[in-house]
């Protein structure tokens, strides 16, 4: 498979090459202005980025977490589901980077295989980083009325982590 993949992308560059050298189209220019097109397109995202880290370091800074997990104990004891996958549920629709750290010390702790570690997985799949998707695309387009996109992304991880621990509880 390594031998293979060595030889996949300088054969789809040539296929690339041949077909606009068959189309008759300068293929250098048209690199040129892909490549100007995504400087362009870093450069209106990049705004965005630097004020959802910095939101984001807010939100983690002031306890927030905590604070959080204290009020949602008693619930989360009654329904029997583990304390330890909170914080993950909590930072999910926030960051996608300080889930998979959360999950990689899940890992650590009680083993990838075990009722915490399957279910910190099928989180991880099922939810998406909603605030993160948010910042990122509708500031790279300017779009400021957001109308229904929170709390339909919000809702959607809610089912994420609900479908999640149901199916974690049905199948192991």
């Amino acid at each position: 498979m390594n031998k293979i993949s060595i030889f996949i992308i300088p054969f789809l560059v040539l296929i690339i090459i041949f077909y606009g050298y068959k189309k008759k189209i300068n293929i250098y220019d048209s690199f040129l202005n892909g490549a100007k097109e995504g400087l362009i397109s870093t450069f209106n995202i990049f705004p965005s980025l630097i004020a959802m880290v910095f939101a984001i370091n807010i939100f983690l800074k002031s306890n927030f977490i905590e604070f959080a997990l204290g009020f949602l104990n008693p619930f989360f004891k009654f329904l029997n589901v583990p304390l330890e996958i909170l914080p993950m549920a909590l930072l999910r629709p926030i960051s996608g980077s300080s889930t998979l750290v959360v999950m990689n010390n899940l890992f650590s702790v009680y083993g990838p295989d075990s009722l915490i570690g399957r279910l910190a997985s099928i989180i991880q799949g099922c939810t998406d980083t909603t605030f993160y998707v948010m910042s990122l695309y509708f500031g790279s387009v300017k779009i400021i009325k957001t109308r229904y996109a929170l709390k339909v992304g919000l809702f959607a991880d809610l089912c994420g982590i609900v479908a999640s621990i149901i199916i974690v509880r049905l199948f192991f």
